[in-house]
């Protein structure tokens, strides 16, 4: 039995889906949504933390949030980081010359923890390389 596909959603991804947003040339929305109903087709695992939950709160509602999450909840599991990621997130922003994101550098450590592909546009995450990151429009 081969075991099911996991990816874990940044904050950005759940944005291009619910807002539909597009940049100069491409359909971010519309890539989120394809990539979104192929999960569902292959009834893949996405991640969904608490730290993305707060994320999204900066911007949506409770009630948003849980509209924007609704039609995947079946694929849906909830993660929340340990002391332990904290820890490892914080020794490397110490470690490393090039500032990152704390919350970023905990994406990629939950990812990695997960067995999980990191979904995002944000193209720090590859210098980061804690985890395996992708496009959406890459996984199609």
């Amino acid at each position: 039995m081969q075991e099911k596909k996991k990816f874990y959603l940044d904050t950005c991804i759940w944005r291009d889906y619910f807002e539909d947003r597009k940049d100069n040339l491409k359909p971010l929305g519309e890539f989120a949504f394809q990539f979104l109903k192929k999960c569902i087709k292959e009834n893949a695992v996405i991640f969904v933390s608490d730290l993305v939950i707060e994320e999204l709160k900066k911007d949506y509602s409770l009630e948003q949030i849980e509209l924007m999450f609704s039609d995947f909840k079946h694929l849906i599991v909830r993660t929340v980081y340990s002391r332990e990621q904290a820890k490892e997130a914080f020794q490397f922003q110490r470690n490393t010359k090039k500032k990152f994101p704390l919350s970023d550098v905990l994406h990629s450590i939950m990812s990695r923890d997960e067995k999980a592909i990191l979904v995002t546009r944000d193209k720090h995450f590859e210098e980061i390389k804690i985890s395996e990151t992708d496009l959406p429009e890459n996984l199609l």
